[in-house]
């Protein structure tokens, strides 16, 4: 009996306990140091989408900038100074050559011969009216029964390069074929009067061939007062005035028979 209790007495004094507290000990140390490390490691490199609160973002990095104010971005204002740009060019119709001032100042100064013409806008190659008042002729022409719309164009082609070259051997500075097209389409506008007025009566009489007789005098001397103003022609109106009368002399024969 003596001998167990010996035994079970030198059991308990065994160092048994002690290590394992030690052990115990040294694990929470480490595990203190390893938790603490990361501790200080998510104190210092936050993870994305966790709340940091403001004091620490200061006391890390500085801020630069103000709230609810955006910062420089030079590739937002590259698209902002392209937009202003953008809203400063002129219109598409600008662009493509249709001034509708233009258009009305020059078919005011076909409508009133007596009007001295603007040699500045008058040389333009604007075919905007012209191809009008040659689709409004032929259109006034189909009223009537006549289908001349190839007459219309075909004749227009062939005046316009007689004319030019006329004008190009009278003239020094010389004149382009796109401005006399263009002259020569905004007086046809009589011309588009005398064919509406075929689709109501027939101006094959007395009446018709003085109506045609005025039409025709009056479109040559709105295009010859146009062209000596463009190109500096003084007194030289009835010469230019004679091909323009010969040229339009035609148109009035489509529309009187």
């Amino acid at each position: 009996m003596s001998n167990f209790e010996q035994s079970e007495s030198d059991f308990y004094q065994s160092n048994y306990a002690t290590d394992i507290q030690d052990q115990s000990y040294s694990d929470s140390g480490t595990h203190t140091i390893f938790y603490g490390s990361q501790k200080c490691q998510g104190q210092e490199s936050p993870q994305p989408g966790a709340f940091v609160p403001l004091e620490m973002l200061s006391s890390s990095q500085s801020y630069i900038g103000q709230m609810l104010q955006p910062t420089y971005n030079p590739e937002f204002l590259s698209h902002s100074s392209y937009a202003d740009s953008f809203d400063e060019e002129p219109p598409l119709l600008e662009e493509l050559g249709i001034n509708f001032d233009h258009i009305w100042q020059k078919t005011l100064t076909v409508l009133n011969p007596i009007k001295p013409a603007d040699g500045s806008i008058m040389n333009e190659t604007d075919l905007t009216g012209p191809m009008v008042f040659c689709l409004a002729l032929g259109a006034t022409l189909l009223l009537a029964g006549k289908v001349h719309f190839g007459y219309v164009y075909g004749i227009s082609a062939v005046g316009c390069l007689g004319i030019h070259a006329l004008l190009n051997l009278m003239s020094i500075a010389g004149v382009s074929y796109g401005c006399v097209a263009s002259v020569l389409g905004y007086c046809l506008l009589p011309m588009v009067v005398l064919s509406s007025c075929a689709v109501f009566f027939s101006l094959q009489g007395i009446l018709g061939t003085s109506l045609a007789l005025i039409i025709i005098g009056w479109c040559s001397l709105s295009a010859s007062k146009i062209f000596i103003s463009a190109l500096a022609m003084e007194r030289q109106q009835l010469l230019v005035a004679y091909p323009c009368a010969l040229l339009y002399g035609l148109f009035a024969l489509l529309t009187v028979f």
